[in-house]
């Protein structure tokens, strides 16, 4: 069996670091990128003097956020558009219905 991991050297709030994943490398990078802008953008709103541990936390929590927030989106999508199919089928039925 092969290691199909990919080592992608990252930094993430000055810090370098090395993770291997399954994923491809520039999808890796692109995930750090975007955890080091949410990062910066905390450390940004409370203040450099604060910890990594810190800022890391309110960064996750702020990406859980926009998660949640996506999934309801899509949920309500979902639903709106099975109500629409079902309207839809609906009407042909009844149009087929008709002499």
């Amino acid at each position: 069996m092969s290691d199909t991991s990919n080592l992608v050297k990252v930094s993430i709030l000055g810090q370098d670091y090395t993770v291997k994943a399954p994923a491809d490398a520039t999808y890796i990078k692109e995930v750090a990128e975007y955890v080091n802008e949410k990062m910066k953008e905390v450390q940004d709103s409370i203040g450099p003097d604060q910890s990594s541990t810190r800022i890391a936390i309110l960064a996750a929590m702020n990406i859980s956020d926009e998660l949640f927030s996506i999934r309801k989106n899509k949920d309500n999508i979902s639903s709106n558009i099975g109500g629409r199919i079902s309207s839809l089928i609906d009407l042909i039925d009844e149009s087929l219905a008709t002499p």
